[in-house]
């Protein structure tokens, strides 16, 4: 993924960098808010835990990580930033009209071929099995 580095005009935009291959909202029937419980607060709402809270709003996307229908090709739709995990992830398309978010497989490109069933077409990813690799 190529990486867009900034100019330095600011010094909110010094050492800034973004993912150029990112640029796409998340479907609406595949994301959900999130009820983030806490944030330091007790039950009478006291704050009882400093420096807890606050951040920005994210919304939780589901992610199919069993892939346990057999032998079903998808093409990757995009890849995307999930804020929830840390990583990014793919929207797939599959054959059956269906759409999934699956997690990123290292060196996977918008318009490859992945089956549901084994992983990535010619290589493994996070949820491959043992025998794929």
């Amino acid at each position: 993924m190529a990486i867009h580095l900034y100019k330095t005009s600011t010094p909110g935009t010094r050492n800034g960098a973004v993912d150029s291959q990112v640029k796409s909202n998340p479907r609406n029937n595949l994301i959900y808010g999130q009820h983030r419980c806490g944030k330091g607060r007790n039950a009478r709402g006291i704050i009882t835990a400093r420096q807890r809270g606050g951040g920005h709003k994210r919304l939780y996307r589901k992610i199919d990580f069993r892939r346990n229908e057999k032998d079903i090709y998808g093409r990757v739709e995009t890849i995307e930033y999930d804020p929830n995990r840390n990583a990014y992830i793919c929207l797939i398309h599959y054959g059956d009209g269906e759409k999934r978010y699956i997690l990123h497989p290292r060196g996977a490109i918008i318009g490859d071929t992945i089956v549901s069933g084994g992983g990535l077409v010619g290589s493994g990813g996070p949820n491959s099995k043992f025998n794929c690799l």
